[in-house]
């Protein structure tokens, strides 16, 4: 399962960003997964519980969204949908995967201390 070490890296990353920004506690992650990412929801979340303990992130709430796959055509941006040869209808030409394949870390609620 490489889910643990994807959550590994998050969480260096994570802490990184924490402490550049000085932040007393972080509150809430936001990944987003896209369905060809190799990534299992399910299986991110269980790896997260795992290795959240005895790090800044020990408290935080992991939300995942989901992102749908996406193909265009590079020439003229045609949408080629879900199921479809993926060959552009207009211009013949292949597709290109445009969303889907992204494991991204959307957004950390930190919790930063008011400078009195």
């Amino acid at each position: 399962m490489h889910e643990y070490s994807l959550v590994r890296s998050l969480l260096q990353r994570v802490e990184a960003e924490a402490r550049s920004r000085a932040a007393t506690a972080v509150r809430r992650i936001t990944v987003r997964i896209g369905a060809l990412a190799g990534v299992e929801p399910r299986l991110f979340v269980s790896a997260y519980e795992v290795c959240r303990p005895g790090t800044v992130c020990a408290t935080a709430d992991l939300v995942i969204a989901t992102e749908a796959i996406c193909w265009r055509c590079d020439t003229c941006g045609a949408v080629i949908p879900t199921g479809d040869a993926l060959t552009c209808p207009t211009c013949r030409l292949p597709a290109r995967l445009s969303s889907g394949d992204a494991l991204t870390l959307e957004r950390i609620e930190l919790e930063v201390q008011d400078d009195v």
